[in-house]
């Protein structure tokens, strides 16, 4: 990275520059013992991959891109699944429901496969589903498992640890906890050997120079085991720090509501002679009611149902956005997003070199260009398209399109392509029925009608720009200075069945200037426009 470059990213207000400085300022710009920063992501594959560790990730990765920019220190990023976990229920998104309600209480990884797949196990199956998702998306990280990192004794001096402090680590504990859950509690869970589970029971004896714990098995036996060698794992709060400390995690995210979980596991870190990550808590998403989203009530918004409608750059940027701000995730955020992120990635070109950074395409493609072929085009224009045009068939609204964009087909503007058919989809979903036409008043009648003559003498070629200043010309030959804010109203209203709408010598443009003047035509004759001509 060049001088100037380097200078730029020391002076980037944009949060994930700020964060990186932070990152940078803890190792004191030097390279760690280890030879290399850490950023962590956790993961509870109990269920498929959600829209929350898409965020996670994202949002992580634009952190590490910014420390790149900021310092020559190696950086890894690991998504650690937690895939020790006993299953606690049964998924209700599962096949074989009778088949893994014989197996709860186990590890997830020792819970047979309910899809049947050749990865032999639950916890297996799902991690193979997590790092498919992230690869479809393109991040760079470093799977890891927690069954592994047990199993193969890795986290062995951080249990033993844990055991020559158990008192205080209990001691940090139990306060937050009820007083029935206090009474069995024990940040070890031995795994039984007779059934395999994943016991919360009492721990009757603790030897740290053996490195053992006694505690009685479901059927009532006394059993010692060593804390080492997969035979125990750790209550969660306490596992998130066992994880930190065994793994010297430089940097996590995590949720607002996950503040005080993180603040206990700080403690348990420093207990054992550590220092905990630095933090980045993030608010959290609201469904359309305003209501947090819950997985579990399934009111909120998937990946895939984003996806449907528009390409994961856009969700890239609605996660880059704010993110200590809380937002509404719905499908009614999906054409804005859209629509910001073909503005910024259109707007980075040409952006002083001293607001680069500041971009969010900038975060989205690390620093990279991005050229989709789309200049111009926007979603909210693409939904007017599919509204007047009067079909879901793709490839009689690229007719259109190519009149916008000369040159462009499916074929060599395929992220063209994709916008449209999230369009047609969207349109068809949420904005066909909510579609609303009215009669032009006689003020708008005569405007529209000069509208339509001014159209008519236009050249073919004219430019959207052209266009959209003879819209204004003829809006200033009916409206006061200070109505034509009502005139452009009228135009979505009386047009587009619409209180808002896309700037209209683009949209004119995109349609057809003919086809334009028949829509202003069929609305002075009073036909519905909400149905083919």
């Amino acid at each position: 990275m060049s001088q100037i470059d380097r200078t730029l990213a020391e002076a980037a207000r944009a949060w994930p520059f700020e964060e990186a400085r932070k990152l940078l300022k803890r190792i004191d710009g030097k390279t760690p013992a280890k030879g290399y920063v850490l950023l962590e992501t956790g993961y509870g594959p109990s269920g498929l991959p959600h829209i929350g560790t898409f965020g996670e990730v994202v949002r992580t990765t634009m952190v590490r891109q910014a420390f790149r920019r900021l310092s020559d220190v190696p950086s890894r990023l690991f998504c650690f699944s937690d895939d020790m976990d006993g299953l606690r229920k049964v998924p209700d998104n599962v096949p074989n429901k009778e088949m893994l309600a014989q197996h709860l209480g186990k590890p997830l990884t020792a819970v047979p496969d309910p899809f049947g797949s050749e990865h032999g196990s639950f916890g297996t199956a799902n991690n193979a589903r997590l790092r498919a998702f992230l690869d479809s998306f393109g991040f760079e990280y470093e799977f890891q498992s927690a069954t592994d990192w047990y199993k193969s004794g890795r986290f062995d001096h951080m249990l033993l640890a844990m055991l020559r402090h158990y008192d205080e680590v209990q001691a940090v504990m139990l306060p937050t906890l009820g007083e029935e859950r206090r009474a069995t509690y024990s940040i070890f869970l031995p795994i039984s050997p007779k059934t395999g589970r994943v016991l919360q029971v009492p721990i009757i004896k603790v030897d740290a120079s053996a490195g053992t714990i006694a505690y009685r098995d479901e059927d009532g036996s006394l059993v010692e085991t060593p804390v080492t060698g997969g035979n125990v794992k750790l209550q969660w709060k306490a596992d998130w720090a066992g994880r930190w400390y065994a793994l010297d995690v430089d940097y996590e995210m995590y949720g607002k509501d996950l503040i005080p979980s993180a603040e206990l596991s700080a403690r348990i870190v420093r207990i054992l002679g550590a220092r905990p990550p630095d933090g980045f808590n993030y608010e959290l998403f609201l469904d359309e009611e305003g209501k947090k989203i819950s997985k579990s009530k399934g009111n909120g918004l998937s990946v895939e149902e984003w996806l449907r409608y528009a390409p994961p750059e856009s969700l890239a940027l609605y996660m880059q956005q704010q993110p200590r701000r809380a937002k509404r995730l719905y499908f009614d955020v999906i054409p804005r997003a859209v629509d910001d992120y073909l503005a910024a990635v259109e707007k980075l070109p040409a952006e002083p070199a001293e607001r680069v950074m500041e971009n969010p395409a900038w975060h989205i493609h690390d620093g990279a260009p991005a050229d989709h072929h789309a200049a111009g085009v926007t979603f909210g224009m693409l939904l007017n398209l599919a509204s007047v045009a009067h079909t879901e068939n793709k490839d009689v609204l690229w007719q259109y399109l190519r009149r916008y964009v000369p040159g462009a087909t499916p074929e060599n503007a395929p992220y063209l392509d994709r916008l449209l058919s999230g369009a047609v989809a969207y349109y068809q979903d949420f904005v066909k029925a909510a579609k609303k036409f009215r009669l032009p008043t006689a003020t708008e009648r005569a405007a529209l009608r000069d509208l339509a003559d001014t159209l008519r003498a236009l050249p073919e070629d004219s430019t959207a720009e052209f266009i959209q200043n003879e819209v204004y010309e003829a809006g200033k030959r009916h409206f006061a200075q200070a109505e034509l804010r009502q005139w452009f109203k009228t135009l979505y209203e009386v047009l587009l069945g619409s209180e808002q709408g896309p700037r209209m010598g683009a949209f004119i443009k995109l349609y057809g200037r003919d086809n334009v003047v028949r829509l202003i035509e069929r609305a002075l004759a009073g036909e519905d426009l909400g149905r083919a001509a």
